[in-house]
């Protein structure tokens, strides 16, 4: 691979069936937003607008199996969350990641 060609950064964390709720598609289409963008940066560990404490129990979450939550603001103003369920078994699968909108929680 080029030097300048640029890679997906590392999923951090197996991310199950990835689902969305309606209001959290329309924010998204409403803004011209891509979720791809956003879930690379979840998987990737970056967990957008969190509070330090909340940046540590998702590192924390990543071994222990726990549920991770990221927050992102769109460009609209608009803020999403990103949710990957804790661990459902042994073989680190995950039930599922899930984007809402704060008021779908």
């Amino acid at each position: 691979m080029d030097k300048d060609t640029p890679t997906a950064p590392a999923v951090r964390f197996d991310l199950g069936p990835i689902v969305s709720t309606p209001g959290a598609l329309e924010a998204l289409a409403a803004c011209g937003a891509n979720a791809l963008h956003y879930l690379r940066r979840h998987a990737a560990g970056d967990w957008g607008d969190l509070d330090e404490s909340d940046k540590a129990a998702n590192a924390a979450a990543i071994t222990s199996g726990a549920r991770i939550m990221s927050a992102y603001t769109l460009p609209d103003g608009t803020k999403l969350w990103v949710i990957t369920d804790a661990e459902i078994d042994d073989n680190h699968h995950r039930q599922a990641t899930t984007f809402l909108l704060p008021d779908e929680y």
